[in-house]
């Protein structure tokens, strides 16, 4: 009989190469940004720089403006010794574009080139300087600030090693939005169980009408989460809202306007509107659970006198254990990412009491492009997420595998 080599790996292939694209390589790309002090809206960061180097776009514009700015200037100095002066800061400068012409984004330069344009940097700041406290000229003030960008052409390198997750760890805005993603995660994924389990029970059961109940049971998952969010955010409007002036009727908010604008109020209006729109997801994967489970089990239990709560204990929670493991751990997994309902319904707010770790990563890396502790974020997210997932594992699955 032949070995079958390396051929099946043919067959496997498509599936690894579509693994590494679209999970791994993001992983791993994420992990990288973590290293660096990664900003787009800083020139001098904006890429990842392992050794300095020098920005000539930068550079090049910096020497237009020079030699415009001065040339206009020259005209308006009469001391032939300041003339001088910016003559031979002209000559520097074409010297300059001569040597480095062709040089452009941000590249590495030797040590002999740094030390050449320093020099340059120092001799135009020094003569700029004399010039302006001598003379009031047209682009005085202009030639002050373009100055500027020979110092800001130099980049120096933006890795930072373990230094973001050291900030992380001290970071009060990302302990404050860990916690109440664990609230979030917790509380509603708890709700969604129980409801989610009765909602089976009662499906599982065989009455009339039941193909109707189970599909209008799943409504609320099937639609968008973002389309959900906005529909309860007009719920819980405090004008006009119907849920917001119901709570106000009934005493659990002592304003309806204020359902969306206290701590409190937020976060039970997000579990609210989360419970909603997951407990037909919880229910379904239960759902399968129930009908795997053999009616002569129960069958059996009935000759043995067991009641119905006997029954439920003994018969049914062990048996959907395998279901239940999958049901908790798909919820929490998705709960504790949770990112478009709250950013649609509070956008994290009041003041931080619903931002969830997905949103302060998300308003970090693309409202202040500050993609390196931004990817510190999301990587911490990752472990947090790597960890549920052991925890459910280890205390389900080991008891699913001592069943077997």
């Amino acid at each position: 009989m032949k070995k079958a080599g390396w051929q099946p790996l043919w067959f496997i292939l498509p599936t690894l190469l579509f693994i590494a694209v679209f999970s791994i390589w993001p992983i791993i790309q994420s992990f990288t940004y973590t290293f660096f002090d990664y900003q787009l809206n800083n020139q001098q960061k904006s890429g990842l720089y392992l050794s300095d180097r020098y920005n000539f776009d930068l550079f090049n514009e910096t020497q237009t403006y020079v030699k415009l700015f001065m040339s206009e200037d020259r005209p308006h100095v009469t001391a032939e010794a300041d003339r001088a002066r910016i003559d031979g800061v002209l000559k520097q400068v074409d010297a300059a574009n001569q040597q480095f012409k062709g040089k452009v984004k941000i590249q590495k330069i030797s040590s002999a080139e740094e030390k050449q344009l320093s020099a340059l940097d120092g001799r135009v700041t020094s003569v700029v300087q004399q010039i302006n406290s001598k003379y009031k000229t047209p682009n005085g003030k202009n030639l002050a600030q373009v100055i500027k960008g020979y110092k800001e052409s130099f980049i120096k390198s933006n890795f930072i090693g373990f230094r973001g997750y050291a900030q992380a760890l001290t970071d009060p805005r990302l302990g404050n939005a860990l916690w109440k993603t664990t609230l979030f995660t917790v509380v509603s994924v708890f709700i969604e169980f129980v409801l989610g389990l009765f909602l089976a029970m009662i499906m599982n059961k065989a009455i009339r009408g039941q193909g109707f109940i189970r599909t209008t049971s799943l409504i609320p998952w099937a639609i968008p989460t973002a389309v959900a969010a906005l529909m309860w955010s007009y719920l819980y409007d405090g004008s006009s809202g119907i849920v917001a002036n119901f709570f106000e009727k009934i005493g659990l908010v002592g304003n309806s306007s204020d359902l969306l604008l206290s701590a409190g109020g937020a976060m039970v209006s997000t579990i609210i509107a989360d419970v909603w729109k997951t407990t037909p997801y919880m229910a379904i994967l239960l759902l399968a659970g129930l009908q795997n489970i053999p009616e002569s089990i129960y069958e059996a239990a009935d000759i043995d006198g067991a009641n119905k709560w006997q029954r439920f204990f003994r018969v049914t929670l062990p048996m959907l254990k395998p279901a239940i493991l999958v049901a908790l751990l798909f919820r929490t997994l998705d709960a504790f990412r949770v990112f478009d309902l709250i950013y649609v319904l509070t956008n994290g707010g009041p003041g931080g009491a619903t931002e969830s770790l997905s949103l302060y990563a998300y308003k970090t890396m693309f409202g202040q492009t500050n993609f390196g502790y931004g990817s510190v974020i999301v990587m911490l997210m990752f472990v947090c997420v790597a960890i549920i997932a052991v925890i459910f594992v280890k205390v389900l699955g080991t008891n699913l595998m001592d069943k077997n």
